[in-house]
């Protein structure tokens, strides 16, 4: 039998998953839980072999954080993260050791059993990028990796002295590049842009990483 364990703490989706599990004799149930950090805790009791998660959970909980420390410490756990977050910066570290696999919950079902089956039998399955979602007038897929780095510090509150020393651009270059994203998406201003980045959640910064 397969030990696996559901991290999701959208109900809808846990019972989506719940019934995915039920169609396969191979895998047992062991625990369905809405806390990331949770799963840590039951990976160190018990031998588990497959970690079903989330990668925003119960209290802002990290489920990228919690796979790494699960695979850092039980190599034999597999870690598949299922997530509607489409921030790169998630697929990124997903790749980087936060996980196995990696599924977009808007995916197809048959899909998401593939990528568990995969998962199990020892493949780390990855999509090449992460989702491209309409803006506006634009497409996340439009705005380029020096752009998310930019927005991403832009979002945090970070000034336009403090991107431009990051990224290594003048302070005007930051500025044009905020104003190229505006204009392309034919967005009102900066506030409204960033309501549509944050609604779409191409940008998360609000993961934590540790339990108290």
């Amino acid at each position: 039998m397969i030990r696996t364990i559901i991290v999701e703490d959208n109900r809808f989706m846990m019972n989506y998953l719940r019934g995915i599990l039920r169609e396969d004799n191979d895998f047992q149930l062991e625990a369905a839980l809405s806390d990331a950090f949770l799963a840590e805790e039951i990976c160190k009791e018990q031998k588990i072999d497959l970690v079903i998660m989330d990668v925003q959970t119960l209290h802002n909980h990290s489920g990228l954080a919690a796979g790494e420390r699960i695979r850092e410490k039980n190599p034999a756990t597999k870690v598949l993260i299922v997530t509607s977050l489409i921030d790169p910066e998630i697929l990124s570290r997903a790749k980087a050791g936060g996980a196995d696999s990696l599924w977009y919950k808007d995916h197809g079902k048959e899909d998401l059993l593939d990528v568990i089956r995969r998962t199990v039998a020892g493949e780390h399955v990855f999509p090449d990028t992460s989702p491209s979602v309409e803006l506006k007038d634009m497409f996340s897929g439009d705005i380029s990796p020096r752009q998310i780095d930019i927005l991403r510090m832009f979002v945090k509150g970070f000034t336009y002295d403090e991107i431009a020393a990051e990224v290594k651009i003048s302070k005007n270059g930051v500025r044009w590049n905020l104003d190229q994203i505006v204009e392309k998406g034919g967005f009102a201003n900066k506030h409204e842009m960033l309501a549509a980045i944050i609604e779409n959640k191409l940008i998360v910064t609000t993961l934590e990483e540790r339990g108290e």
